[in-house]
Order: C-alpha cells, then structure tokens, then sequence
C-alpha cells in the first residue's frame, strides 16, 4: 500500500533554484520515485512550481531548463510565465464533499461509496493534493488490490469511485486539472446481468411479493413495467407523476440526465393510489414516512423461497431487484424493439451499454435479406414476363 508516498520537506540539488522531493513508492526499475521543484522570485514573491515526477519523465536537467526559461522571461518582462492559479484541494477534502452528496442521492445512502473509500482510497490519496495523484498511483493501486487477493470487481468500482470524485470536484469548480484516471485502463469485472425472467416467472414473483408487501409489490412493478432503477423510484416525488400524459419524470437518473418514463396501466393504478398530499412527498416512503434509502429484505426473502436462485453460484444468473430493469428491456428486445429505443427507456448514457440486449432482437438481418431476396426474384420474374410479352 502506498502511504505518505511523499515527503512534503524539499533537498536542494547542484542546480541553482532546483530542488527534489522523496516518495516511499518504487518505480518498476524498483528505484525510489523523485519529484522535482524549482523556486525563482518575481518581485518580493517566492514562487514554487512543481515540475514533475521521475517516473513521468522529468530529470534534474529539464528542471533546470525550465527553470532557467522562467528566469530570462522574468528579466526581459515576457508574458510567458505560468499563470499563479489556485491550489489543488487535498483529495480527502473533495472525498468528504462526494460522500456527503452521495448519502443524499445514491442507493443505501452511499454506504458502498463510503466502504470503498475507506479502506482502499483514503489510506493512498488523503495526504496528497489532486494534482499530485498520477496515472502511477492509480496503477500502483490496481496492482495492490490483486495482490491482496480482491476480486477484479472492487478493482473496477474503486477506480470508478476516484473517477467519480475527481469529476464531482472539477463539475463544483474545486478543480481545473485533467482526472489521472484518464490514463488507467480501468478493468472490466463482467458483473453485467444475465438472465432476465420469463412472463411466468414474473407474474408468479409479484403474486407472492403482493401476498407479503403490497409496497414492494408496487416498487417491483413499476420497475418491471418501466425499467426504473430503485433508486430512481425511491426518488420519485408527487410533482413527478403525470397523469394527463401517462408520463414519470426521472430527474435523479444514476447518469445525472433527466428523462421520462411511459405508464402501463398498471403502473397507472398504482400510482393513483399512492400519490397524495404534497407534491414534494414521496411516492413511496419508510413507515416513519421518510425516504426509502434501499429495497426491503422482504424482496430477497420472497426470491430465496421461490427457489430462483437455489444452486447458482454466479452472480450474473442471480436474481436480484435490479433483474426486472433487465427483464423489462429484454422483453423490449424480444418483442423487437430497436437499441435506440431501449437505450433511451433505459437511460444508457451511451449505445454501448444497450448493445448487451442486441442478441435478442429477432433476426431482423435475415429477415431483411429474405425480403430483399423476393423483391428481387419478383422484379426479375415481371422483367421475364415483359420480354416474353415482346417477343
């Protein structure tokens, strides 16, 4: 693990104005990483800047270089000296700000966001400034990680969280330097889901989740019907339900971007039932008459009984609430709806994540050649009859 990776006292070196500062972390030579600073004073003002890492590709030389190009602008008056621009924050600073947006707008009150920064972001980056945090680090991370026996999906999720923070504090203006992840590959665990439930099988789970909870009967449904996420549900206030135009807002979506969801009508009658008093209230709520923060043990319980999920070891066959998003947009593919339509009822940010759902789609390539296939037999079959008629 890497801890005070670096030294926050500076050596002077040979050079003039040039100096270096110590990491415990090794470089893959196994050499000690080194960073290095000048110094040079415009007026009665001292300035630092920080030139780079070793392991960047910085050296003593370019150090000196560059300082020395500061020196000869300062003497003739050019404008090319670099901008005093605002310190970076320390990443524990913009790690406490996204932990408190995070208990307010994502699933189980940002617990698992809180978890992984604990144990596995804190201890590498708390003690260092974003725009100290490099590729390097990130890499340093994601081998640590392995070599701590971790599955390769903590791997994914923590260097999605960092790519989180560090977005959130550029998107709040806290930060204006490029995110180091930009440079990681981040790895891909395959936790996607697979299996999706048949139309049986979903009548069958929401008539016993309607004999134990009517409430989570309704939030399975509506996200069966419409493809909501649970969170996105909980989320759900009065003034988000229209009911002259069959349509839910989502303005909380998981990718930050609003859009609307289409009503069945059983979708419909729940929700006439439920939507009441405020319009700020939510649609669904805690029996102390709060917001749910994550889905009730009853769901799991009621699909352990049904048996779904008896003998399965991998995840992705496991049926679990966020299975009905994906009955609801397999179905879609089934009944052949296009990627582009599914994409936008889902809420993909991107078509990419929505090609998953691609294999489902009726063969539409073959029926289009079949169809080319007798349009062009019959065009050439009329051609016969013309020229015989010639004749």
């Amino acid at each position: 693990m890497i801890e005070n990776a670096e030294k926050k006292y500076r050596t002077c070196t040979e050079a003039i104005g040039v100096y270096i500062r110590q990491s415990s972390r090794r470089m893959f030579n196994g050499k000690s990483d080194t960073c290095f600073d000048i110094s040079y004073q415009i007026g009665n003002r001292l300035i630092w800047e920080k030139i780079g890492w070793e392991s960047e590709g910085c050296s003593l030389k370019m150090a000196q270089d560059i300082r020395a190009d500061r020196m000869r602008a300062i003497r003739h008056g050019s404008r090319d000296l670099p901008a005093c621009k605002k310190e970076a924050p320390y990443f524990k600073d913009i790690a406490e700000r996204y932990l408190s947006w995070s208990r307010e707008n994502k699933s189980r009150q940002g617990k698992d966001d809180l978890s992984r920064y604990k144990n596995h972001l804190a201890p590498r980056f708390d003690h260092l400034r974003l725009d100290e945090i490099t590729p390097f680090h990130l890499e340093c991370m994601k081998e640590e990680l392995k070599k701590g026996g971790l599955s390769l999906g903590t791997t994914e999720h923590c260097l999605k969280l960092f790519r989180q923070m560090v977005n959130k504090a550029k998107l709040w203006g806290s930060f204006e330097g490029e995110n180091p992840i930009k440079g990681v590959k981040i790895p891909n665990s395959q936790c996607r889901r697979m299996r999706f439930l048949s139309y049986e099988e979903a009548d069958r789970l929401l008539q016993e989740l309607a004999k134990v909870s009517i409430q989570v009967h309704d939030i399975a449904l509506i996200s069966l019907h419409t493809g909501m996420r649970a969170g996105e549900i909980f989320n759900m206030r009065n003034y988000d339900i229209d009911f002259i135009n069959g349509l839910i807002n989502i303005s909380d979506s998981k990718n930050g971007e609003s859009r609307k969801s289409f009503m069945t009508e059983a979708v419909r009658d729940i929700l006439m039932n439920r939507v009441s008093g405020h319009p700020t209230d939510y649609v669904f709520k805690t029996w102390k008459g709060t917001k749910i923060q994550e889905i009730s043990d009853t769901y799991p319980r009621v699909v352990e009984k049904m048996g779904f999920n008896k003998g399965i070891t991998d995840r992705r066959y496991k049926i679990t609430f966020h299975s009905l998003r994906h009955t609801f947009a397999s179905w879609l593919a089934m009944q052949g709806e296009t990627l582009l339509t599914i994409k936008e009822l889902l809420g993909h940010k991107t078509l990419d994540m929505t090609l998953r759902y691609a294999h489902l789609i009726p063969d539409h390539k073959r029926k289009a050649t079949l169809t080319l296939e007798r349009i062009f037999n019959a065009k050439k079959n009329a051609l016969s009859l013309v020229n015989i008629q010639d004749k």
